[in-house]
């Protein structure tokens, strides 16, 4: 049946409960049955570089079948029980994925982002109790393996080490050469360290042990935050396998094929894009370890689906306005649909993507702690651009208002609430402590209803829109960022009063860190000063701040809170004067007020001598909404 509205969501729905579908328990179910029904066609390919002609490593789904249990295999070899932690550190390559899927079949995988600090690694390593780490085996231009190390010395819970050599795809002089100049990594732990694919050698291609026979805790996905120790989020298989049928369900088959070049530590590729492929038998492709971050990705993307002859997308909006700065120089017209989610969608990127590369977007929703998916604009109905669509068949959606917690009605701002089979009723984190004040009571037969953080409204036509965010989070290209250590580390320095950041409007990135400081009585430092003060002592660079102001004294509320919302405004006004002025749009930012609808709206005037379309032009690529002032 056709996706495309409310009616076909809740005829789906009106089948049967959720309960009574047939679905496995486990992803290694999963795997066995789409391995059973498709097991010669292409299931997973990883490609080192992004050369179009450059060679690939493709598994079927029987053989990917064969090397997730190989993998599973060797992890109960090495002393994992099904409460015990497998964490991997890991880019993108196929033992990445054998880790993710193996990982979670012989115990608890728990991914973790490469890029932070060795010190948060090790944190995470610890709150999970991990056992086993699989990681890279050092090699040229990357510093995981280092990492690693310093994390293991750390967390004298991991008993084994796993390594990974990318020297498995290099071919010709570079396959003589990476080995001259490896670089040497101190080891200072005592851990066991083992060789990934010679240790999966000497294992069987079935199970050694019996598959769980009934859900249970499969991932622990951290929260990508930037303070010291970022939540975990615990995910079972049944929310994991709920979000793999929809993607069978509403989106793919077997005939169809993903290109993903977003990391496998984040729910996007793992869950939603991966999974999706093990319930529909739809082939998924992984270009390069570093995904879109790898050398010449852009440059060879639009090739890249060629030679894949790819049917759907996996994307973000900082990707997509890289990708509108190349010319589509390639034969795409196998590509029908691209999934955007992480962040907020532009809607002159959206008009600018649809008309170069003549493909449907559909901007969705999820959330790493829902174990993801939320809602999608239908695939086969109308596109509200801005919106986030309607929500998934069995995922019900509450806006609750945050004064009185109460329901609200359409249109009006809540905080929102979602109950879905992702959703682990009052045990999201791993730690208890976190989990107090998440969730809402259930209204009826749904399970208890987690709060994201996020505010938002429904229309009447039952599409969900964002309009802010009640957690204050800082949302840097889909990534994350607590403003707190921002705040933090600039209120440590002894000139410093008061610090508030914000994520400011960027074109590239949706937001960017921003900071403003009142100081201290007498004090004198510069803005430089503090800059660097601050970039000393914040653990992640994508939590750097872009821009920092001085000013004579913060906004604060009655009880001296420091007030965002007056921050935001000042912000949205710079920016996008700015951006204007550049353009030499003759159009000035005069109010930025809130609105009951789309929460922040920039207000402009203009003496007359450019037109709407310049302005548009000049702000296309950013999400604050705006209007023009007669």
């Amino acid at each position: 049946m056709t996706y495309a509205t409310v009616a076909d969501r809740n005829a789906i729905v009106d089948e049967m409960p959720w309960e009574d579908r047939d679905v496995p328990v486990t992803t290694f179910a999963q795997i066995s049955k789409t391995a059973a029904s498709f097991p010669n066609r292409n299931a997973v390919t990883f490609q080192m570089f992004s050369d179009p002609k450059a060679p690939c490593e493709t598994l079927t789904w029987s053989e990917l079948q064969g090397k997730t249990a190989q993998t599973a295999n060797m992890f109960r070899q090495l002393g994992v029980g099904e409460t015990d932690v497998v964490a991997y550190l890991l880019p993108n390559a196929t033992e990445t994925i054998l880790t993710f899927l193996g990982g979670q079949t012989a115990g608890i995988v728990n991914p973790i982002n490469p890029l932070l600090e060795a010190e948060q690694i090790g944190a995470i390593l610890r709150e999970t109790g991990a056992k086993v780490l699989v990681t890279l085996k050092a090699f040229p231009r990357t510093d995981v393996a280092q990492k690693a190390a310093e994390a293991v010395k750390l967390a004298p819970n991991v008993k084994a080490v796993v390594e990974v050599d990318l020297l498995h795809y290099m071919t010709g002089l570079k396959k003589f050469i990476v080995p001259l100049i490896r670089p040497k990594v101190q080891v200072q732990h005592n851990a066991k360290v083992v060789d990934f694919r010679k240790e999966m050698a000497k294992q069987p291609t079935t199970l050694s042990f019996e598959d769980s026979k009934s859900d249970r805790v499969a991932a622990y996905f951290h929260t990508g935050g930037t303070t010291g120790m970022p939540k975990v989020a615990q995910h079972r298989f049944s929310g994991i396998i709920y979000n793999s049928w929809l993607g069978d369900r509403l989106l793919f088959t077997e005939n169809d094929v993903q290109i993903c070049p977003l990391p496998m530590f984040h729910v996007f590729a793992a869950i939603v894009s991966l999974g999706a492929s093990i319930s529909s038998g739809a082939h998924v492709v992984f270009p390069t370890p570093q995904g879109y971050r790898g050398d010449g990705v852009f440059d060879n993307f639009w090739k890249l689906v060629e030679r894949h002859k790819v049917t759907f997308m996996i994307t973000v909006p900082t990707a997509m306005s890289a990708l509108m700065q190349r010319k589509v120089d390639a034969d795409i017209s196998t590509l029908r649909l691209a999934f955007c989610g992480s962040a907020p969608l532009p809607l002159e990127l959206y008009k600018r993507f649809e008309e170069a590369a003549g493909v449907t977007i559909c901007e969705g929703y999820g959330l790493t702690e829902a174990t993801c998916l939320v809602s999608i604009n239908p695939p086969d109905g109308e596109k509200r651009v801005g919106s986030i669509g309607i929500p998934f068949p069995y995922t019900d959606v509450r806006i609750v208002s945050v004064a009185d917690q109460k329901d609200c009605g359409v249109d009006e701002i809540g905080e929102i609430c979602v109950a879905n089979p992702g959703v682990y009723d009052g045990m999201t984190y791993t730690e208890a402590d976190k989990n107090k004040d998440l969730f809402y009571p259930p209204l009826g037969n749904e399970g208890q209803y987690l709060r994201t953080g996020d505010l938002g409204r429904i229309d009447s036509d039952g599409y969900l829109w964002i309009t802010g965010r009640a957690k204050d989070l800082i949302i840097r290209g889909g990534h994350n960022i607590d403003p707190a250590e921002i705040e933090e580390a600039l209120a440590g320095h002894p000139a410093v009063a008061f610090a508030g950041a914000i994520g400011q409007p960027d074109a590239h990135a949706g937001e960017v860190p921003c900071a403003f400081v009142e100081l201290t009585d007498g004090a004198n430092v510069t803005v430089e000063e503090l800059m660097t003060y601050a970039k000393e002592r914040i653990h992640e660079r994508a939590a750097h701040p872009k821009h920092l102001e001085i000013l004579s004294e913060l906004p604060k509320t009655a009880v001296g809170k420091v007030f965002k919302p007056d921050l935001r405004k000042s912000a949205i006004t710079r920016v996008l004067n700015a951006s204007l002025e550049k353009s030499g749009v003759d159009a000035t930012v005069v109010e930025v007020s809130e609105d009951k609808k789309r929460g922040l709206v920039a207000f402009l005037e203009t003496a007359g001598g450019s037109s709407h379309d310049d302005i548009k032009s000049a702000l296309g690529s950013f999400t604050t909404p705006w209007e023009l002032r007669k």
